[in-house]
């Protein structure tokens, strides 16, 4: 089935000038069905309202700021988007990513098969080389997965169709700091909708550029694992050995920065990220009164 009008939804805050980038991917795009781009602004200060007041492919791309900045948080922005979407077809991607230029065809051909679709990504076309290799991503032909448990899509680049959205009431806003799109497709499978992958919905996936900010992001990330693992326990989510925890602390030891580069051979970046990662599921582990480390 063609979708009616597919509604590309992106969360905004603080979006300039890389959404820009965003927008001639999408210009770009081979889809030859009708889309709109609703810009959902989650409390930006950076003119964003007013930066596409008048853009240039305004028309092209039937653009349309909305307001979300009721409430801060990326789910949100993502409800509030879905919300005010005129698409029979919703499809998510990000403000800073760069989608190729066949992936809404991509989403739209796999989603007549699925209930929703979850695409795949690439770093190697939009981070340095450096920061590309900081945190390996699945191939393409490979899904997004929670070892033991099951596949997920990821919000740059997934697709659902409205009434199926709408039955199990969008994404879960109390997951500010991602996993938001994890604990959708979790909860999809979980109510017999159908989760498919779409490989050629590639997304070129823009990477934290310092130590610093892929530490904080990461952790998040972390602290968000171990609310997944809450929130699905009761449906078969396992938790995670302890020997799982002293491999983790094991590299954090052997690995850190200030051991010589002959001797531990990963990227620095990568290091600050696997470390974030797991000091946010200490964080959240000891917050929450669970052992998921």
């Amino acid at each position: 089935m063609q979708p009616r009008l597919v509604s590309v939804i992106i969360p905004a805050y603080n979006g300039l000038p890389l959404i820009d980038e965003q927008f001639d991917a999408l210009a770009a795009q081979d889809y030859t069905g009708d889309f709109e781009v609703v810009v959902s602004d989650n409390g930006s200060t950076d003119g964003l309202r007013e930066h596409l007041a008048h853009h240039r492919l305004a028309d092209r791309l039937q653009l349309r700021w909305i307001d979300s900045s009721d409430k801060q948080g990326t789910p949100h922005a993502r409800n509030v988007g879905i919300a005010a979407a005129y698409g029979d077809f919703l499809a998510f991607t990000d403000q800073d990513d760069r989608v190729h230029p066949g992936w809404l065809t991509a989403l739209t051909l796999a989603a007549r098969d699925f209930d929703a679709v979850g695409g795949a990504v690439e770093t190697a076309s939009i981070n340095t080389p450096e920061v590309a290799s900081w945190r390996p991503m699945p191939a393409p032909d490979e899904r997004f997965e929670e070892a033991g448990y099951l596949p997920y899509a990821i919000g740059c680049t997934f697709g659902i169709w409205r009434p199926v959205i709408d039955k199990v009431g969008g994404f879960d806003e109390s997951f500010t700091r991602g996993g938001e799109d994890t604990a959708l497709s979790w909860t999809l499978q979980l109510n017999d909708f159908t989760l498919g992958h779409a490989p050629d919905a590639l997304v070129a996936y823009r990477f934290r550029t310092t130590y610093r900010d892929t530490w904080r992001q990461l952790r998040g990330y972390g602290e968000n694992s171990v609310k997944l693992y809450l929130a699905f326990r009761e449906h078969g989510h396992p938790r995670h050995s302890v020997r799982n925890l002293a491999l983790s602390s094991i590299g954090v030891v052997l690995l850190n920065p200030l051991v010589p580069r002959f001797i531990a051979r990963i990227p620095r970046g990568m290091w600050f990220a696997q470390t974030g990662f797991l000091a946010g599921k200490i964080r959240a582990s000891i917050k929450h009164r669970v052992f998921y480390i």
